[in-house]
């Protein structure tokens, strides 16, 4: 990533400017999801990467997006059951998710951050059957597996807009960009950084700037 140094250290944002404005109660899981897996970045109270990692959300032998392309195919009961089967294995495979990292830090997660789900036909049937739904219901299923697992843990799930969640962080922080945070963390921890963990770190960070009223 490179770095607009023309800009002062203000204008480009710093691990403890964002550190100053965290809640500083534990740590956040940000989670920026695809088709069948998603990126999840942890985040301390003092803005430290505390772990970063690519989960897989469905087993290997089952399709990423059964609603979008598989069910379609089928007749519509054999379309049911195939999106029950990796719905079912996106649970566990979240839960499996959602523990590993519970493991790995040794800061308490309170909370996940998650993308804002659209809104959907209330059953699976018609989401299948209608063209609009079936182009983002195979994300929501994903997003609600991680939803559920987080909830089951005891920890609170936040929803952001993925358009908008930089710039309102940046907004809350009184910072042109975060460019040196990413910077700062990407030394720390290390590769990869891609835009996936960049929204699910600053996902992270809104979170702990809810408190301020700060719309994601």
């Amino acid at each position: 990533m490179d770095v607009d140094w023309t800009k002062s250290a203000a204008e480009r944002g710093s691990r403890e400017e964002v550190a100053a404005a965290m809640s500083g109660d534990g740590a956040i899981i940000g989670v920026s999801d695809h088709a069948g897996w998603a990126v999840l970045v942890t985040v301390a109270e003092d803005g430290i990467v505390l772990d970063s990692r690519r989960v897989e959300l469905v087993d290997a032998h089952l399709p990423s997006m059964p609603i979008h392309h598989d069910a379609q195919k089928l007749p519509l009961e054999q379309g049911l059951d195939l999106v029950e089967r990796v719905r079912i294995s996106a649970e566990q495979h979240a839960k499996r998710a959602l523990d590993a990292v519970a493991h790995a830090v040794a800061t308490p997660v309170r909370g996940i951050a998650l993308r804002e789900c659209p809104p959907l036909p209330p059953t699976v049937a018609e989401r299948i059957q209608n063209y609009r739904a079936s182009n983002v219901a195979d994300w929501v299923m994903y997003r609600m597996a991680l939803a559920h697992a987080a909830e089951s843990r005891g920890w609170f799930v936040r929803w952001y807009d993925a358009k908008t969640v930089i710039a309102a962080v940046c907004e809350a922080l009184h910072v042109a960009t975060l460019d040196t945070y990413f910077l700062e963390a990407r030394k720390s921890f290390g590769p990869p950084w891609t835009k996936d963990h960049k929204v699910a770190t600053v996902a992270a960070i809104g979170v702990s700037l809810a408190s301020r009223s700060v719309r994601l």
